[in-house]
């Protein structure tokens, strides 16, 4: 009769295939527990969370890296329903990261008032500017570029986080200040604006007074606006 020998390599190797396969497996379902729960945290299924990953191994990911999955299944959405639905999780998910945004800036705000009574961390223009006729503040070409940005805005604060990124320096016109510091401090450190950059003036903040109006440019903020052959033109 013959009988099977099991040999001590073929056991081992048999044990490393089986505790491989186990750890793929393992590794397969906490990706996958990953994914759901980030696709809980932006409103979608999973499925819709999986197209999305897929649409940014394409060319949506190539025109636009780094873009959220609401956007992205908004851009490329297959109807209207579909448009539609996306559009409305991101307004809600716009108003709850701005909320907590906001809360963490309250509470750095009270604590930097209690660790550093009396000291501004960030500080404010105090460059008035020119004024013309009505004592409107007129918007001086430096060569600076000057950019426009107002409260409730996420496109403004997304803007001034890429111009920092980008290492830009600019003037910043805090548009319906009403004249307010503290408003316009409070916004710089939501958007992340550096105090060192503030500092040396790269980047300087600035109390609007009338200027975005008096350049009569129009459309929505935020305005990237750079003055070219005496002209101010939209960047």
């Amino acid at each position: 009769m013959l009988t099977s020998i099991s040999t001590p390599g073929a056991e081992q190797n048999s044990q490393s295939a089986s505790s491989q396969w186990q750890r793929t497996a393992e590794q397969g379902l906490d990706q996958k527990g990953q994914q759901d729960q980030l696709a809980r945290e932006w409103g979608l299924t999973a499925q819709e969370y999986e197209r999305y990953q897929l649409l940014m191994q394409g060319p949506r990911g190539i025109y636009s890296p780094g873009l959220d999955p609401l956007t992205a299944l908004g851009i490329e959405a297959r109807s209207n329903d579909e448009r539609q639905r996306y559009a409305e999780l991101q307004v809600k998910a716009e108003r709850q990261r701005v909320e907590k945004e906001l809360a963490f800036q309250r509470a750095y705000d009270e604590a930097n008032a209690r660790m550093y009574p009396g000291e501004k961390v960030i500080q404010i223009s105090s460059n008035p500017g020119n004024t013309g006729a009505g004592g409107k503040a007129i918007l001086e070409g430096d060569g600076r570029l000057a950019i426009f940005v107002k409260d409730d805005c996420a496109p403004c604060i997304d803007q001034v986080r890429a111009l920092q990124a980008a290492k830009r320096s600019f003037d910043l016109y805090f548009v319906g200040s009403q004249g307010d510091d503290d408003r316009i401090r409070r916004w710089a450190i939501l958007a992340g604006i550096e105090p060192a950059n503030v500092k040396s003036r790269q980047i300087t903040l600035n109390h609007d007074q009338g200027r975005w109006l008096g350049l009569g440019l129009g459309g929505e903020l935020p305005a990237a606006v750079m003055k070219v052959n005496g002209q101010w033109q939209r960047q």
